[in-house]
């Protein structure tokens, strides 16, 4: 079965598989698979990556966003909350296809309860991970 990403930038399977397990590209997705509720926002990301700068973080999801893999999903207006996140990051249908049918999802799992023992979460990341996220996404 072929999802059809990367074809915008020509990319073949091979090479989307590469590109998706860059360390640090692999690491932001495996966050994302990690978080409660596959939605984190890019300061929970920034969190979970603390050797990378917060510009490096969000370069490569915007390369993953263009790639197809993820998805950027925003509260509407009237969901906001001040001192809240209201932008968060998500795999797309077809970027979970993409990774399920090469084999890249399989510690699923296992992630999301080595992210469930993290006991030093900073005050804010705690606050932020129970915002309020879109629906249906």
């Amino acid at each position: 079965m072929s999802t059809g990403l990367g074809t915008a930038d020509g990319m073949e399977s091979r090479e989307l598989i590469h590109f998706v397990t860059q360390q640090t590209r692999f690491a932001l997705i495996n966050n994302i698979l990690q978080h409660p509720e596959q939605l984190p926002s890019m300061y929970e990301l920034g969190e979970l990556n603390p050797s990378v700068s917060d510009a490096t973080v969000y370069k490569h999801v915007q390369k993953l966003i263009d790639a197809g893999i993820v998805k950027e999903v925003a509260l509407d207006d009237d969901q906001r909350r001040q001192g809240y996140p209201w932008k968060f990051y998500g795999l797309t249908a077809e970027g979970r296809e993409f990774l399920e049918e090469h084999n890249l999802l399989a510690a699923e799992e296992t992630l999301q309860q080595i992210y469930d023992t993290i006991s030093d979460k900073p005050e804010k990341m705690v606050k932020y991970q129970k915002a309020p996220r879109p629906d249906g996404t």
